[in-house]
């Protein structure tokens, strides 16, 4: 990239961020013709407020721009930035099992450090702490690809390390997903998908499904994500010869969640109420809340999927009725990462409804929570700009303190 005109940077980076040339001209409130000799070099790009205004839309260090590595920001809070994705992309490029079968693997690390390092990333990830998961991540995957490789030979600690190497990139995938890198969520739940293969555990192969079929939707692919998401589902139903261990309710039930999600994105209202069905009757045999496979699945985070769905579907009014036959209790009791998601997707349905009061009071709420999950995802900084633009007069203090930290203007 550092060798590229900067014309060849700036088409990069939009087509990372599915741009296409006109959506990236009327944003900039250019023509797309200006936009198209920008990047094959016929005009110069030599203004730095241009430059400046370019890297805001394509939301990315202006440093990249100019072909230099971006100075790392020191604040507590940050998100994600072009170093940490680069490492975590270098990370995942690695084929250490690969390399492995051909050459003696290095000393792998403690599968007893390991379990530690993933329950930990995972806890990271469950309470909202994007940034410090982001920072920790591409030694994560290295040292879970080191003991993936060096524990090889198809025994108990071969499994063992597989499954560990399956969960890590599944943490990858799902908070790559949230800060909008959803090419390489991808990337990593389909990782994911191949090493619980290996580690002999369907319901690990079925969470994983979950991550990938997330990934899909975060691209615009919902379909295949939801004829997927309802093949494995099918697959792990508890019954006949299935076990109904509450770790199985658990994964399909989040499964046939996922599946409404993907449904509700097609615009499938009946998919939807039928999957949402499904759904409950395995939460009724759990009996309660529980988080089996880091899932957080149970009665509770069905009423979530149901107000998210309806969100989706563009029904506002359901989405904050079901919020308001949440019982309190149960809903404070789950992890801040569900609650403050929760919360963002009620401020999305007030928001449809034309309650713009309400959908801010939601993103303070949310923030307060779980700061990354509102700060960090480009959705919320769609919600929040909704809410400055239909706000009559000075937005409240609390609101305008809290976009100005997301970085989002009318």
């Amino acid at each position: 990239m550092d060798e590229l005109p900067i014309g060849r940077r700036v088409a990069y980076w939009r087509s990372r961020r599915k741009m296409s040339q006109q959506v990236f001209a009327d944003r900039l409130g250019k023509s797309k013709s200006w936009v198209d000799k920008v990047e094959r070099g016929v005009r110069r790009l030599d203004k730095f407020s241009v430059l400046y205004e370019i890297a805001d839309i394509l939301q990315i260090d202006v440093q990249l721009l100019h072909g230099k590595d971006p100075e790392r920001r020191t604040d507590a809070l940050n998100c994600i930035d072009q170093v940490e994705v680069e490492e975590i992309r270098t990370a995942l490029e690695r084929y250490d099992s690969m390399s492995a079968y051909f050459d003696a693997a290095p000393y792998p690390p403690p599968l007893a450090d390991m379990h530690k390092a993933v329950n930990h990333a995972w806890l990271t990830y469950q309470y909202g702490r994007y940034g410090m998961l982001t920072r920790a991540l591409p030694k994560l995957l290295r040292d879970a690809q080191a003991a993936d490789a060096g524990y090889g030979g198809g025994d108990d600690q071969a499994r063992e390390a597989a499954h560990l190497l399956g969960q890590v990139y599944q943490i990858a995938s799902s908070v790559l997903r949230k800060l909008g890198e959803c090419d390489l969520a991808w990337l990593a739940a389909d990782r994911s998908m191949a090493v619980a293969q290996r580690a002999d555990d369907p319901l690990l192969a079925g969470i994983a499904t979950t991550r990938v079929c997330n990934a899909l939707v975060a691209m615009g692919r919902p379909r295949p994500a939801l004829e997927l998401n309802v093949r494995i589902a099918n697959r792990l139903a508890p019954g006949g010869d299935n076990d109904v261990r509450p770790e199985r309710l658990s994964v399909y039930g989040m499964l046939l969640l996922q599946g409404a999600m993907a449904a509700a994105r097609i615009g499938d209202s009946a998919t939807v109420d039928d999957l949402l069905t499904g759904a409950g009757e395995a939460a009724t045999l759990l009996g309660a809340d529980h988080n089996h496979y880091w899932t957080s699945f149970g009665p509770t985070n069905l009423e979530l999927h149901r107000a998210a769905a309806a969100v989706e579907l563009g029904d506002g009014g359901r989405a904050v009725e079901t919020h308001h036959r949440l019982a309190e209790p149960a809903f404070n009791a789950l992890l801040p990462e569900r609650r403050a998601h929760h919360l963002l997707d009620l401020a999305r349905g007030y928001a449809q409804i034309g309650d713009v009061a309400n959908a801010g009071d939601m993103l303070l709420r949310g923030d307060r929570l779980a700061p990354s999950e509102i700060r960090c995802r480009p959705i919320a900084h769609e919600v929040m700009s909704d809410v400055l633009r239909r706000t009559r007069g000075a937005p409240p203090p609390p609101i305008a303190e809290l976009a100005e930290h997301m970085g989002v203007g009318v």
